[in-house]
């Protein structure tokens, strides 16, 4: 804190208050700016593929060719190989396990097929 706070040289300083939460952040837009912000809600658009429709991921649990280690296979994308990449990036973020890109698919490590399904559909994909 300032050595001069709440004096005439910083009155503004004693009239703060402390911020603890996103809530308190809300309180400083006017509110023509939080009208603006409900407005622009994000809705996730269906992903359309190569033929134009959507796009309908398969999730699955698989251990074929693993040493009995399972992985959660989600396959049936229709995206360039850094779409892909980006896609595995955020998947693996979120369970905090490895995975890699396959052909057309993506495989995570361990049994994550709810926490999966739940972030493909935010991102806007279908699920068989």
């Amino acid at each position: 804190m300032l050595p001069n706070a709440g004096t005439e040289r910083y009155p503004y300083i004693s009239a703060m208050a402390k911020l603890t939460s996103l809530d308190d952040l809300g309180s400083l837009l006017s509110e023509s700016e939080k009208k603006a912000l409900k407005e622009q809600a994000p809705t996730a658009a269906p992903r359309k593929g190569y033929d134009g429709r959507p796009q309908k991921l398969d999730v699955r649990l698989d251990s074929k060719h693993r040493r009995g280690k399972t992985v959660t296979l989600v396959s049936g994308f229709q995206s360039t190989p850094d779409e892909l990449e980006e896609i595995a990036g955020k998947l693996k973020r979120l369970c905090g396990a490895g995975g890699t890109v396959l052909d057309n698919a993506i495989a995570i490590q361990g049994d994550h097929r709810t926490a999966i399904i739940a972030m493909l559909k935010k991102l806007g994909y279908q699920i068989k």
